[in-house]
């Protein structure tokens, strides 16, 4: 117990608090951070609907991030027809929407308020892996990510990663509310922090690891997605391979109407890693895929996953 207090003391500098977050300059932002949270408050169905009006509102502005899902969903389904892609895109957006009442919901509701919507599916597959083994749960950026770690953190435990925001006020929000849902023993690593989570999976903890995003070819390399070559993280391998962790896929995605969200936990990775790291990154992508193709309306396009091109390839993002 010690041992994690630490972690925790050491890791999770966001949900330090500080008396600085308080200052004068801070207070128009813990004003927003009110209304929104009064905003949770309201039953689900009407969060859906005020969810579904804010998305809708950023699709009639034209913007960068609408760019960049427009290009990726254009190069990811060539076969669609434009009327389709815009649907999607339409959809897409809207689903944003939502996920901002979603963000809210998985940082303050009460865990039995949210526990009534989540339904849960292959949780043996993870309960199978041995106590003493590391596990990296495998997920993706959809926009039910925060509604699908509460529901984990409120089932096992389950350490997570972040980008550390740049005002310290939504930092410590942030950090704070990705910890709420555990049992008092979840960590938050800054997304940086390999020494860390090496540790921490080698000591037999959980780790949700999302690698479907461009994080450059320092340590990655180019990996078919979708069709396209796209830069990929091979971190899933070295990670499962240096610490003995077990790779649990798992997917988190909104149900119909009010039905709530379904969490599903598929079962380990087998023969992985294999040693060759175009064959280990290829088969993450294709799972990757499989995963988007559940539910694409519900996957986070907005950011730029064919930033980084193979030599003499064009920028897919120039505006």
């Amino acid at each position: 117990m010690l041992k994690n207090k630490i972690l925790i003391d050491n890791r999770s500098k966001g949900a330090k608090f500080s008396w600085q977050l308080i200052a004068p300059k801070h207070w128009l932002l813990w004003f927003g951070l009110l209304v929104w949270w009064l905003v949770t408050r309201l039953p689900f169905p009407v969060l859906l609907f005020l969810g579904k009006g804010l998305g809708l509102l950023f699709h009639c502005f034209g913007s960068q991030r609408k760019t960049i899902t427009e290009k990726n969903i254009e190069v990811c389904f060539p076969e669609m027809t434009k009327t389709q892609r815009a649907c999607l895109v339409r959809d897409n957006f809207i689903n944003m929407g939502i996920a901002v009442m979603e963000v809210g919901m998985a940082w303050w509701w009460p865990k039995n308020r949210l526990a009534k919507l989540l339904h849960i599916d292959g949780l043996d597959n993870l309960s199978s892996v041995p106590a003493d083994r590391g596990v990296m749960l495998l997920g993706i950026h959809y926009t039910t990510l925060e509604i699908g770690g509460a529901g984990v953190s409120m089932n096992t435990q389950m350490d997570g990663m972040y980008r550390a925001h740049g005002n310290p006020v939504f930092d410590y929000i942030q950090a704070r509310g990705r910890i709420s849902k555990g049992n008092g023993e979840s960590v938050v690593f800054e997304r940086g922090d390999v020494r860390g989570t090496m540790k921490a999976l080698k000591s037999g903890r959980t780790l949700w690891y999302g690698p479907d995003q461009d994080y450059g070819l320092k340590q990655g390399l180019f990996a078919p997605f979708f069709g396209m070559q796209a830069a990929t993280v091979y971190a899933t391998a070295r990670f499962a391979e240096k610490t003995g962790a077990a790779v649990v896929p798992f997917n988190h995605v909104r149900l119909p109407g009010s039905q709530g969200y379904k969490i599903s936990f598929l079962a380990p990775l087998e023969a992985f890693p294999c040693g060759d790291d175009l064959a280990d990154a290829t088969r993450i992508n294709e799972l990757i895929e499989e995963f988007i193709l559940l539910q694409p309306d519900q996957y986070l396009w907005a950011h730029r996953r064919f930033k980084n091109r193979p030599a003499g390839e064009a920028d897919l993002y120039q505006l």
